[in-house]
């Protein structure tokens, strides 16, 4: 394996199962090696590699391959093992990067509904009210208050005048009925004076008459 790809490798099982691996492949190269010496010295003054050199190799092979093997499996439950807390791991970044655009959704929500508020023309703008300059010199003890708390002050006190007036002019309409009712009466009592004065002329005819005859 390159030394760049084997450097990028930091698990230690891994790490095991590589360097076991790389034994492997060294003592089946030396097998290898003892077989094509064996070959070439055949007819050869040289001596080739003994039986139980193999035999030795053949060990130390299957301890190698039974090593690998079980490294092998150790390494596969690891990486299965990685996979699963991989695996837990996207599907919590999947829920969080859910929940993260859902609160953009919400901040984007309530944006707009801030901005419609600030925009939103209210019934109390249309209402005259005192001049801010007059109202803080006739109460300079709300010269500190912030412009929502002296607006609300403002509409108390424009609803406490007008209260004020309400109940002025329902007593000035009830002494209005008051005194439309007496003078109602006092038509009609002049109306029957009229009456009676009428009737009080008309019954003196008589004594005039009277007084109008010479004896």
């Amino acid at each position: 394996m390159a030394p760049e790809i084997a450097s990028r490798i930091t698990e230690q099982d891994l790490q095991e199962c590589l360097q076991a691996l790389q034994n492997t492949r060294e003592i089946c190269l030396q097998i290898v090696s003892q077989d094509r010496a064996r070959a070439t010295t055949t007819n050869s003054s040289q001596n080739p590699p003994s039986p139980e050199d193999r035999l030795k190799a053949q060990k130390q092979l299957f301890a190698a391959i039974s090593r690998l093997r079980s490294l092998h499996r150790t390494a596969y439950m690891t990486v299965r093992q990685t996979k699963q807390t991989t695996s837990e791991a996207r599907q919590e970044q999947d829920r969080l990067h859910l929940q993260l655009q859902n609160l953009y959704y919400q901040q984007r929500h309530l944006r707009g509904e801030i901005d419609a508020c600030l925009d939103f023309q209210h019934t109390y703008e249309d209402i005259p009210l005192v001049d801010q300059a007059d109202y803080l010199a006739r109460h300079p003890e709300h010269e500190d208050k912030d412009p929502h708390e002296l607006m609300k002050l403002r509409l108390a006190d424009e609803r406490a005048v007008r209260e004020e007036l309400e109940t002025q002019r329902k007593q000035l309409i009830t002494k209005k009925q008051a005194l439309i009712a007496e003078n109602k009466k006092r038509k009609e009592d002049l109306a029957s004076l009229d009456e009676h004065l009428k009737k009080f002329i008309e019954s003196s005819k008589p004594i005039q008459e009277t007084f109008k005859k010479e004896y």
